[in-house]
């Protein structure tokens, strides 16, 4: 089996979404690779949708199912174990890919002996294979052989980009026992990092090959409080995983900025921006856990925020957390209705 291709379904049937994206999966280009949609304890009639489509094409596609909402990381998981290609790729089940997607990245990682390789993604807002707005999630420059260049693979480290526009070499995943965190949203945040130590050679096609579907109730449209308290958590679980496999030390810069970037300044302004139910009490505890993990952060040569006045509004929350809050929000307010 040449490719397993995985994807992670919680209550997807509706709008036409499930069958869109699951129909340019059936249609791919390429004929040797198997379809493994993983149901996340839907409590719509998602899995039924799922079940068609493998009585439809019994030789292709396999349903799989659990009782207890684990979140995409569980399902990505259950999708793995699973798995019988000799390369991995995920697809979200709100999104969609050309037809020749799998191709095209299978046909440069032959000739480059790659054991990732990737592409660009198309950022749409209906169900449609005309290109969008184009997002190059990765760079040329991030492209090469990892094991002889240590900065190389950082650079890869810091910027990993989204893993359902790549695939991934089945082998490294089993030798290095690589998974996903479960119950918790971002979960991509934490893994891609974790991955990117044990990859050796990343490629990219530079072509929009899959459609980013933009919709209101998406992972990244939706902010509560829980869902910043998963970004954090990710965070936390990327840095403990690295202490664990004994990598801390040799990337303990990449991941300091990495954190920096994803769990305070990311989480920061998402939550003063987007949170309907705002508290100074979190904004507390991301700061806290700011000064436990990595309180020199902003001597790392890695970190860098480009917008002045998000880098003012960082340093006053690190030093006066209820001053920051309090101004930050009055200064929101006052932008708001001048708009």
């Amino acid at each position: 089996m040449k490719l397993s291709i995985i994807i992670p379904v919680y209550n997807m049937n509706h709008d036409n979404l499930l069958k869109f994206c699951l129909d340019s999966i059936i249609n791919q280009t390429i004929e040797d690779y198997e379809i493994i949609a993983v149901d996340d304890a839907s409590t719509d009639d998602s899995f039924m949708v799922l079940k068609d489509y493998e009585n439809e094409y019994p030789d292709k596609f396999k349903a799989i199912t659990y009782p207890d909402n684990r979140r995409q990381g569980g399902a990505k998981n259950e999708g793995l174990k699973a798995a019988q290609g000799e390369w991995i790729g995920f697809v979200d089940s709100d999104d969609w890919i050309a037809p020749d997607f799998y191709e095209k990245l299978l046909k440069k990682a032959d000739e480059t002996g790659a054991d990732i390789v990737g592409c660009s993604y198309s950022i749409v807002d209906k169900q449609t294979f005309e290109v969008g707005r184009v997002v190059s999630n990765n760079s040329k420059e991030q492209t090469g052989e990892f094991v002889s260049n240590v900065e190389l693979r950082k650079k890869y480290m810091l910027h990993p980009g989204s893993m359902v526009i790549k695939i991934y070499r089945h082998t490294v995943i089993k030798e290095s026992d690589l998974k996903f965190p479960e119950h918790i949203f971002y979960e991509d945040n934490c893994a891609s990092r974790i991955w990117a130590a044990y990859f050796k050679h990343f490629e990219l096609v530079e072509e929009p090959l899959y459609y980013y579907y933009q919709h209101d109730v998406s992972t990244v449209h939706t902010v509560t409080e829980e869902r910043c308290m998963d970004r954090m958590t990710a965070m936390d679980l990327m840095v403990d995983e690295f202490k664990a496999r004994g990598l801390y030390d040799t990337y303990k810069d990449v991941l300091e900025a990495s954190y920096a970037e994803l769990y305070f300044k990311n989480t920061l302004f998402s939550y003063m921006l987007n949170c309907p139910d705002k508290n100074l009490g979190f904004v507390k505890k991301l700061r806290k856990g700011m000064k436990e993990r990595f309180p020199d952060y902003r001597n790392n040569p890695y970190f860098e925020v480009k917008d002045k006045e998000e880098e003012k509004m960082m340093d006053l929350c690190m030093k006066f957390p209820t001053v920051f809050y309090i101004y930050y929000s009055l200064l929101w307010k006052y932008r708001n209705r001048k708009k």
